[in-house]
């Protein structure tokens, strides 16, 4: 078979010089040029006379008949008679005629299928082979003001005219698309495969439908023949609406009549599942790029879809062109075609009372977009605006109050007549769930609509007025938070009392400039107390936020680490350590109490407490936790020096016992 790219290219004697236009070819022009490029010189140079020749045949014809003209394609070359056939016995048959197609066309190297026993055994005609064949195919479903075969043997002769002129060898053969159809109809389908092989040259989306149906086609029937009752194009294709990007809409029918080993289910699936997947691997044969939509039906589901009067199968019926038919299809067909399908008594009354239950369905419909939808589609966001403000998720009865205390009392942000919009909703599905109200007017419909659309873009606002507000409140907290942790720090080194004016020059004399302190870290508490001042003032600006945001984790971070580290080292100041028997305890000294823990090594630490009394010795003990010390710890002013009274030594001994050793410089 002759492939023929669908743009020139120029080859040189050795390779295919790459073009500029070269990346917009689809990969299937890109595999027909490596094909040509492997080529020897002077079939390159004859292939691309034979195109040129082409291009003009199809852009004349194009002009001329563009409203008719459905697809043209370069036919393959005529058959090979195999070396080993006596020439003898070769009919001797008259010379296909230009213009004119058989019912099936036969002089193409193609196996018949089977369903078509009745030419088997048909001789081909004898063509010259070095002509160029090519098919047209006419679009003849308007053809109004003459007979579908005047219309096909006029545009034929106009045709053969336009080859001539250009070339002496191009032969035309013409076909109408109901005479493809016809051909499907009396099972000969040898016409589908030639289009199958073909090289189209120009498709408005016929070509390429048929191509790929048959080679799938083909493909099922290899492996499933038994199962396949008919293999049927349906769709736009067939009804005369396609399009270069329609969807290609193929019906397998299933036999299940006689399944044994699996559910009919099983079977459906089984080969509906295998049966896709050949569809995925036609496409990429092909380079046909359209979607194949496969529809996969067991004939005993068929045959009931058919007698209930289901629509589809109906259209299919009437519309659909079997490519393949076990004589199951056809018959049904012209049965309908005669009037002689009809639906049952059953079906009838099922489509009699098929319109009150659509319209019960759509006025339910319409009352729950009223009660549930439109509901929670203003509720939601609202929830979520004061989720947003810091107020926990109320409940749906709670919100629209919550809301108008909040944002339209409260902050002033908020409009009253949008809290009225989610009033009155509350209020409509309140009176359709308790029955008071039993159904919402098309009219009622399109306000709530309309409100919720107003409702749901003001509260999109709302949500950037409460970010600006809660980045404000923002930058007071962290204020607040970083002084705090200053002052901190700086009562460690004995400063106890800070004001606001002297804050940055202690911080950068005392901590700063002697090393304790990142220099960094001046710099972010200056951004800190400008961006307050000029929130005071009403001149924060967004780029100061961001700033402070961007570098307040790291300050609190690096100043929560250095008061740790500093309390840690006054800890240690503050601790007896205690040796008994073969166990560890610890005494913590604090202002007013003192913490015992009997066992440092213990996985659960037994902690008491006492009283520190005014001779410098521990009162009775009572029992305590971990985390009342660690609380108390945190919170303590720990004393620089602990100075360890006489009296400390009996408690020592009354609490560890008698042989307490007092460890030094642990």
């Amino acid at each position: 078979m002759i492939i023929m790219p669908k743009k020139s290219k120029e080859y040189s004697n050795k390779q295919k010089q790459e073009t500029s236009d070269s990346k917009s070819q689809s990969p299937l022009q890109n595999q027909e040029a490596k094909i040509l490029s492997k080529l020897p010189p002077e079939v390159q140079d004859k292939l691309k006379a034979i195109k040129e020749k082409l291009d003009t045949f199809q852009k004349r014809v194009i002009e001329k008949f563009d409203k008719y003209i459905v697809g043209i394609s370069l036919m393959p070359p005529p058959q090979q008679q195999k070396a080993s056939q006596p020439p003898q016995q070769i009919q001797p048959q008259p010379q296909l005629q230009q213009g004119a197609i058989p019912h099936s066309i036969q002089n193409r190297n193609i196996e018949p299928q089977p369903d078509s026993q009745n030419e088997k055994d048909s001789k081909l005609p004898n063509l010259d082979k070095d002509k160029i064949h090519v098919l047209v195919v006419v679009d003849d479903s308007d053809s109004q003001k003459m007979t579908k075969t005047e219309l096909k043997d006029k545009l034929a002769a106009i045709m053969i005219g336009v080859a001539k002129e250009i070339d002496e060898k191009i032969v035309v053969q013409t076909i109408i698309l109901s005479e493809i159809w016809q051909n499907c109809f009396d099972a000969k389908y040898d016409i589908l495969q030639i289009i199958a092989m073909s090289a189209p040259i120009y498709d408005k989306g016929m070509l390429q439908a048929i191509k790929i149906a048959e080679i799938h086609k083909t493909m099922v029937l290899k492996k499933f023949e038994k199962y396949i009752v008919s293999y049927v194009l349906a769709g736009s294709l067939v009804q005369g609406r396609a399009t270069p990007t329609s969807d290609i809409d193929v019906w397998i029918v299933i036999d299940d009549t006689d399944v044994k080993k699996m559910t009919r289910v099983e079977l459906k699936d089984k080969l509906r599942a295998i049966i896709i997947g050949m569809g995925i691997e036609a496409g990429e044969l092909t380079g046909v790029k359209n979607k194949i939509n496969i529809q996969v039906y067991i004939l005993t589901d068929f045959w009931d879809s058919l007698r209930e009067a289901n629509p589809v199968i109906f259209t299919l019926l009437r519309d659909g062109v079997p490519f393949f038919d076990r004589g199951i299809f056809m018959p049904w067909k012209q049965l309908l075609k005669m009037g002689k399908i009809k639906p049952s008594p059953e079906a009838i009354d099922i489509f009699m009372g098929s319109g009150e239950q659509v319209l019960r369905r759509v006025q339910t419909r319409i009352n729950e977009i009223g009660m549930e939808d439109i509901y929670y589609a203003i509720l939601t966001p609202s929830q979520a605006a004061l989720m947003l403000y810091g107020i926990a998720p109320p409940a749906p009865k709670e919100t629209a109050q919550l809301m108008k205390e909040v944002f339209v009392q409260k902050e002033n942000l908020l409009e009253e007549k949008f809290v009225k919009i989610l009033e009155n909703n509350i209020q409509i599905r309140k009176a359709i769930e308790h029955n008071e109200k039993k159904e919402i007017s098309g009219k009622e419909l399109d306000e709530l609509l309309t409100n919720a659309d107003k409702y749901l873009k003001r509260i999109k606002r709302l949500f950037s007025q409460i970010e600006k507000i809660r980045e404000e409140k923002d930058i007071i907290n962290i204020y607040d938070t970083a002084t705090s942790m200053v002052r901190d720090a700086l009562r460690l080194d004995g400063i106890e009392k800070t004001s606001e004016s002297e804050l940055q020059k202690l911080f950068d004399t005392k901590l700063v400039h002697e090393g304790k302190l990142q220099s960094k870290l001046s710099k972010i508490l200056e951004n800190i107390i400008k961006a307050k001042k000029d929130y005071n003032s009403g001149k924060l600006t967004k780029l100061e936020i961001d700033n402070v945001h961007k570098d307040y984790q790291f300050f609190i971070r690096s100043m929560l680490e250095y008061i740790q580290r500093r309390r840690g080292r006054e800890l240690e100041r503050a601790k007896i350590r205690v040796k008994y028997g073969q166990k560890y305890g610890e005494v913590i000294l604090l202002e007013t109490h003192a913490y015992v823990v009997h066992d440092i090594d213990a996985k659960e630490k037994e902690i008491s407490k006492g009283a520190l009394k005014e001779d410098g010795g521990i009162s009775e003990l009572e029992k305590s936790t971990l985390e009342e010390m660690e609380k108390s710890i945190a919170n303590a002013k720990i004393p620089k020096r602990a100075f360890i009274k006489e009296p400390v030594f009996e408690d020592l001994k009354r609490i560890f016992g008698r042989d307490v050793e007092v460890l030094v410089n642990y």
